[in-house]
């Protein structure tokens, strides 16, 4: 039988300053929260002045029941620049912690308290920095398979070093820190099979595995294999081994971590691959956010049970009008698929038409390189640069892992220079279930 997937836009939310990272929450009882991390470059004024950069952290929380908007925002917290954030997949000593890099070099936790009262709000808890002169640039928790035995958090930053970290009694604490890239270190990662190797990624087109019992004086191994800055991995919380990754070369590659020499699949999506999040109850479904060309639900069955094949694209999700940087499954179950609707139409205006001026500068969020990317709107100029490889018979012929009749799935996504957090809906049903739905559902 064959499926047919759709996305569908439910919410759009105006985060004011610039969105780069979004996260729902993973603790049982609190999956209708998500949090929205923000960052502005506040440029100089005058020669001897200083540029800085500020940001706001969002706690937003859905309500199935709610009429209108579902998504709500219960609060906002003044912030240094956020470059990522990311909650504990556990409670630590009963507490829903977050965790957010800051534009400052540190790594600040948050505790979120009354999350049945409906008084729900963030409470600073704790905060390390990193090093003078640093940007934390991403963090991820040892706790992704849902083990509260070792609580452990990495981060790594602009100098190009990454730290491991404890919590105690909501404490941290510094257990190592080392140089790992030459420069940026844009993403850091455990293995969430064993918490004792963990992975980075940096501005050097390295990715690198360290092995914390043996010290940091040398990683495990080193890949040139990404032709350009590493800015994402995710190892794989249901499938020993895998881990992905992503990088600005526009491709993501999936790895055997017990032989890290090649990688076994490779999929070109077409614009650099800023974050991956494997789904977190079905196995093969990879989301990525590519900065330049939009969000994308990958299927990766195939490609991980042969080792070899890319992974074709089931779904797109195009309404983002600016670099696609944050996107997060959530874990709230939608049993209904969307109704039928004409197709949206497509917001991204054609360079061609615009007649605008071009704005022949981009600033990386650490302010370390100037390319051509953008037009005064934030709007990709584009250059050439190929659609995903989503062809008709290569998507419709996938199906789902296992006898169910149909998926539907929440997410959130947001993006950089038009300030927006989307809240839209990924349904995956059977074609004759597709025309069945067309004109009988309703939307939450």
């Amino acid at each position: 039988m064959a499926w047919k997937s759709r996305t569908r836009s439910l919410q759009v939310f105006d985060t004011e300053l610039s969105a780069d990272t979004v996260e729902w929450c993973p603790v049982a009882h609190c999956h209708g929260f998500l949090a929205c991390g923000t960052y502005e470059l506040q440029k100089a004024k005058g020669e001897d002045g200083a540029s800085s950069r500020t940001g706001r952290l969002y706690l937003l929380e859905y309500q199935r029941e709610a009429l209108s908007p579902p998504l709500t925002e219960r609060q906002r917290i003044e912030t240094p620049a956020i470059l990522d954030l990311k909650w504990c997949h556990v409670p630590v000593s009963g507490k829903v912690v977050l965790g957010l890099a800051a534009a400052t070099g540190e790594l600040q936790l948050y505790a979120l308290s009354d999350c049945q009262e409906g008084a729900s709000n963030l409470q600073s808890l704790s905060s390390v920095e990193l090093g003078a002169g640093k940007l934390a640039l991403s963090l991820d928790w040892s706790t992704g398979r849902m083990d509260s035995s070792d609580v452990r958090v990495i981060c790594s930053d602009s100098a190009g070093h990454v730290s491991v970290l404890s919590l105690d009694e909501g404490a941290l604490m510094t257990l190592s820190q080392w140089k790992a890239h030459d420069f940026e270190a844009w993403i850091s990662a455990f293995s969430y099979w064993d918490t004792q190797l963990v992975y980075s990624g940096g501005d050097d087109c390295k990715l690198k595995g360290w092995d914390l019992r043996i010290g940091p004086s040398s990683p495990t191994f080193v890949s040139k294999r990404h032709s350009m800055g590493v800015c994402s991995i995710h190892s794989n919380p249901h499938r020993e081994h895998l881990l992905a990754t992503g990088s600005y070369d526009e491709t993501i590659l999936l790895w055997d971590g017990r032989n890290m020499r090649q990688p076994f699949s490779e999929t070109s999506l077409g614009g650099g691959v800023w974050r991956l999040k494997w789904h977190p109850t079905h196995q093969h479904l990879l989301l990525a956010a590519c900065m330049h060309n939009d969000f994308h639900i990958l299927h990766c069955r195939q490609a991980t049970d042969s080792h070899e094949g890319a992974c074709p694209v089931l779904a797109s999700y195009i309404l983002h009008n600016s670099l696609a940087y944050g996107a997060d499954w959530s874990r709230l179950s939608l049993e209904q698929p969307a109704p039928g609707s004409p197709p949206a139409a497509e917001p991204k205006e054609r360079l061609a038409d615009s007649g605008g001026h071009l704005r022949i500068q981009y600033e990386s969020p650490t302010a370390s390189f100037d390319t051509s990317l953008e037009n005064d709107c934030g709007q990709y100029i584009p250059e050439g640069i190929a659609p995903p490889p989503r062809s008709s018979n290569a998507a419709d012929a996938v199906t789902p892992d296992e006898e169910i009749s149909s998926l539907s799935f929440l997410l959130a996504s947001c993006s950089f220079y038009d300030h927006m957090l989307h809240l839209w809906r990924w349904d995956w049903v059977p074609v004759e279930a597709s025309g069945r739905n067309r004109s009988t559902l309703t939307l939450p």
